[in-house]
């Protein structure tokens, strides 16, 4: 059985920072490709940013490339969202998710659907104040 929790969210300020992280119960995360997603009411579930279970290149929407960045930290078996000169559109639910490397598309995440993440936390509020 696995269980994903997200930390970090919080109210910030317009062009502030916060880290979010995706920590792991029952699985390595090594062994998955972890989304990064987010949801506002009346909106549907938008993947921010990805990394592969092996080592391709991570990938961001289009409308936070340059502004966040996606990593591992082994060490404490987490998959961290960094969010810089965060705006107020920013603002979400942040859910993160993992998809078994079991699959060709996890070793190229921005091939995976929603479908193929099989383990999901229940979000992280992130609110960007203008």
């Amino acid at each position: 059985q696995v269980q994903l929790m997200e930390s970090g969210g919080g109210l910030v300020q317009h062009g502030g920072s916060l880290r979010l992280s995706c920590t792991a119960s029952g699985l390595s995360l090594d062994d998955y490709a972890v989304g990064w997603f987010r949801q506002v009411p009346g909106k549907e579930r938008e993947r921010v940013s990805c990394v592969s279970s092996g080592d391709g290149s991570p990938d961001y929407t289009d409308s936070v490339k340059g502004r966040f960045t996606i990593s591992r930290d082994k060490a404490k078996n987490t998959v961290d969202l960094e969010m810089n000169y965060l705006k107020p559109e920013d603002t979400a639910v942040y859910f993160c998710a993992a998809a078994p490397g079991s699959y060709t598309a996890s070793q190229y995440c921005v091939l995976l659907d929603a479908q193929h993440y099989g383990a999901w936390g229940q979000g992280t509020q992130v609110t960007v104040s203008s």
